[in-house]
């Protein structure tokens, strides 16, 4: 054997080493930080190019070749790359579409655009495409519901979906799960009480606006139950606080209660249009499985605890009533 030949063959072998070792480096190596910890998340959003996800990839050249080899199409998502990922694992994860569901939280908001607010902080969605849907007539009339009784498609939950699920997606989840919650035991329940879905939905808003204490809640929806079957104003100041567009009011004047609105329960008798705001669960269940007694009147306690005493006649909620309104002077709250 000559020498050229020698030399040739150990040339070639030596391309072949390098090929393999290149090839090797290129199908092993792991993805930028995945080799410690839980992983890391990579966000791909509609206005995604090829281009900005190989700069959130951070796969540099080796996104250029695997592209030229195999083409991509960006694909929303949600990415979680797990540690020892490698770098065409984590290409043909984003090419593919394979994200990870995530945990969302949906909230009692007191209104849609806050919901749309909170909502929007972990979706790909844009608050103001959610905002825009909840508050338009047509939509929530598709969905058979109005702008005013929205509020109960909601129950507060945490929820598994995918971060760039759609408004309408969204939508049909929260109805499905609005489906799950309202069992057969539940819709007894309310019909029970000579209401809707929405109209315990109503109620137990009113209720949570009353107080947080989930142990009084009962209590509270009996007393407005009672009202209505006697005919009575609810007369509920956190409906007038809606009606004002002012939650933070510490004391209901009368000036308050001469506003012209349907969710002022002081002026209109029966229920408000709809929620103000989304019930919690704990309010929902409070309608449905209300305390019985002869109560017709509340007044928040002297010591704010955020409970109340209640009374049965006029002369006995008067007194709670005093001794409430001498605290709150006592405090200088105006």
């Amino acid at each position: 054997m000559n020498k050229k030949f020698l030399w040739l063959v150990a040339g070639l072998a030596i391309v072949v080493a390098g090929a393999a070792f290149f090839t090797y480096y290129l199908i092993s190596a792991e993805a930028p930080n995945s080799k410690e910890g839980p992983g890391r998340l990579i966000f791909i959003d509609r206005d995604d190019t090829a281009d900005s996800v190989k700069v959130k990839s951070e796969l540099g050249w080796r996104w250029d070749l695997y592209n030229k080899v195999f083409s991509f199409r960006p694909r929303t998502g949600r990415y979680h790359v797990e540690p020892g990922t490698t770098c065409l694992q984590l290409f043909r994860l984003l090419r593919n579409g394979a994200q990870e569901p995530m945990n969302l939280v949906v909230p009692t908001a007191r209104t849609m655009e806050k919901l749309a607010s909170v909502l929007s902080q972990s979706l790909m969605v844009d608050s103001a495409e959610i905002a825009q849907a909840l508050t338009d007539s047509s939509y929530c009339n598709t969905h058979g519901y109005t702008t005013a009784t929205i509020p109960a498609l909601f129950i507060p939950n945490t929820y598994e979906v995918y971060w760039d699920i759609s408004v309408d997606k969204l939508v049909e989840r929260m109805e499905s799960e609005n489906n799950r919650f309202w069992t057969a035991e539940r819709k007894s329940k309310a019909e029970a009480c000579g209401m809707t879905r929405e109209e315990v939905a109503t109620l137990a808003s009113i209720v949570d606006e009353e107080t947080a204490n989930n142990a009084e809640k009962p209590m509270i929806a009996g007393l407005y139950i009672n009202r209505l079957r006697l005919g009575m104003p609810l007369q509920a100041d956190p409906t007038v606080k809606f009606a004002v567009g002012d939650f933070t009011l510490r004391r209901i004047l009368n000036k308050h209660l001469q506003v012209e609105s349907p969710y002022n329960t002081y002026r209109v008798v029966g229920l408000p249009p709809g929620p103000i705001r989304i019930p919690s669960i704990a309010g929902l269940d409070a309608v449905l499985n209300h305390t019985e007694h002869s109560y017709l009147y509340m007044c928040a306690k002297e010591d704010f605890s955020g409970t109340h005493n209640f009374a049965k006649n006029l002369s006995e909620h008067y007194q709670n009533a005093r001794r409430y309104v001498r605290a709150l002077n006592e405090r200088g709250i105006r």
